[in-house]
C-alpha cells in the first residue's frame, strides 16, 4: 500500500460516510492551531501549515478546488504568519499585538471579500468540473483576507473565520466530510471563543 493510499484507508464509519485517516489526523491537528491561535501562541502556525497540506489532499479527492488550492495558500502564509508573530512590528515600530482595524481598514476588507468571493466563484466554474463553484468559493475567498487579518493579529478576523466556518459546515456536509463538518461546526464556537479572548486582552491593554 503506497502512502497515499494508506493515509486515504478508512478509520471509521461516520453517519453512513467513510472518515480516512487522513481527515483523522487533519482534523486533531487544526483543533491544536486554533487553540494556540486563541491563546496567542505562535505554535498554531507550523500547525496550520501540516493540517492544511492534509486537508489540501482531502479536499482535492472530493473536487473542492477551490478549498483545496486554499490549503496550498495557507501553508505559504502560515510561514508568513509565523515570521510576523516572532518578530513583526506595527507600522511605528511597535511589536505586533492584538489591534483593531479603523474605519478604513474594515471598508478594504469587506470590499476585498466583495471582490475575491465573484473572481473565484467565476474562475473555478470555468476552469474546474466542480459542482459548487460559488459555495466554494465563498469561503475560500474570505479566508484568504482572515488569513492576513490573523497574521497581523487583527481581532476581526474571528469575524471572518466566522463567517468562513459558518458557510463551510453546509459545504462539507454536502460533500459528506462529516468529521470536517464537525470540525468547522466546533470552529464556530471557537471563533467567538477567540473573538472574546482577544477582545478582553485588547481591553487590558
Amino acid at each position: 500500500m503506497t502512502l497515499p493510499d494508506s493515509l486515504f484507508a478508512e478509520a471509521f464509519t461516520l453517519w453512513g460516510a467513510p472518515t480516512t485517516w487522513l481527515e483523522v489526523v487533519a482534523f486533531v491537528l487544526a483543533l491544536w492551531m486554533v487553540f494556540f491561535n486563541i491563546r496567542e501562541r505562535h505554535w498554531g502556525w507550523p500547525l496550520a501549515i501540516a493540517s492544511s497540506v492534509l486537508y489540501g489532499l482531502l479536499f482535492w479527492r472530493n473536487r473542492l478546488y477551490g478549498d483545496a488550492a486554499l490549503q496550498a495558500f495557507f501553508v505559504v502564509v502560515a510561514a508568513w504568519g509565523w515570521a510576523q508573530w516572532l518578530r513583526g512590528v506595527r507600522g511605528d515600530g511597535e511589536p505586533l499585538r492584538v489591534a483593531r482595524l479603523d474605519a478604513r481598514g474594515r471598508l478594504a476588507t469587506l470590499a476585498a471579500c466583495a471582490l475575491l468571493w465573484p473572481l473565484t466563484g467565476l474562475f473555478l466554474k470555468t476552469f474546474t468540473d466542480t459542482d459548487v463553484p460559488w459555495w466554494d468559493a465563498f469561503p475560500t475567498a474570505v479566508s484568504v483576507v482572515g488569513q492576513f487579518l490573523l497574521g497581523r493579529k487583527y481581532l476581526e478576523n474571528w469575524l471572518a473565520w466566522l463567517a468562513v466556518n459558518v458557510v463551510s459546515v453546509g459545504l462539507f456536509a454536502y460533500k459528506g466530510l462529516w468529521l470536517t463538518v464537525l470540525l468547522y461546526a466546533l470552529f464556530v464556537v471557537l471563533s467567538g471563543v477567540g473573538w472574546r479572548a482577544w477582545r478582553r486582552k485588547l481591553a487590558a491593554a
